[in-house]
């Protein structure tokens, strides 16, 4: 059983800072790809960034960013503590909302930005920006 935990979610003012944290057990961390996604309220799931493992053809630590978080979003991940994180600076009230962390294990030639290619999920951590 794969299991994913996020934390680091809160309340922060505009332009403020956040690092979110998911770690993850079950799995050998270091082979999936993680993304993270968000998903605010009356809207749909959205890719957020995401991080190559080594399944695939694609470069180890690899990463991908949507336009809206470009410059601002760093994801990264330590596999010695089996831990994705993405720490958010320049935070804009538009980043408000859920933010979950996902996992992919399928062999990729490049990242997955659509939330059904990712195979585990977990619960949630709760983003608000103030103005």
């Amino acid at each position: 059983q794969v299991e994913l935990v996020e934390s680091g979610g809160g309340l922060v003012q505009a332009g403020g800072s956040l690092r979110l944290s998911c770690v993850v057990s079950g799995r050998t961390f270091s082979s999936v790809h993680m993304g993270w996604f968000r998903q605010a309220p009356g809207k749909e799931r959205e890719v957020v960034a995401g991080i190559s493992g080594v399944l695939g053809g694609l470069y180890y630590g690899s990463t991908f960013y949507a336009d809206a978080v470009k410059g601002r979003f760093i994801i990264s991940r330590d596999n010695a503590k089996n831990t994705v994180y993405l720490q958010m600076n320049s935070l804009k009230p538009e980043d408000s909302g859920d933010y979950y962390c996902a996992a992919d294990s399928e062999w990729r030639v490049t990242l997955p930005t659509k939330p059904a290619r990712y195979d585990y999920w977990g619960q949630g951590t709760q983003v608000t920006v103030s103005s």
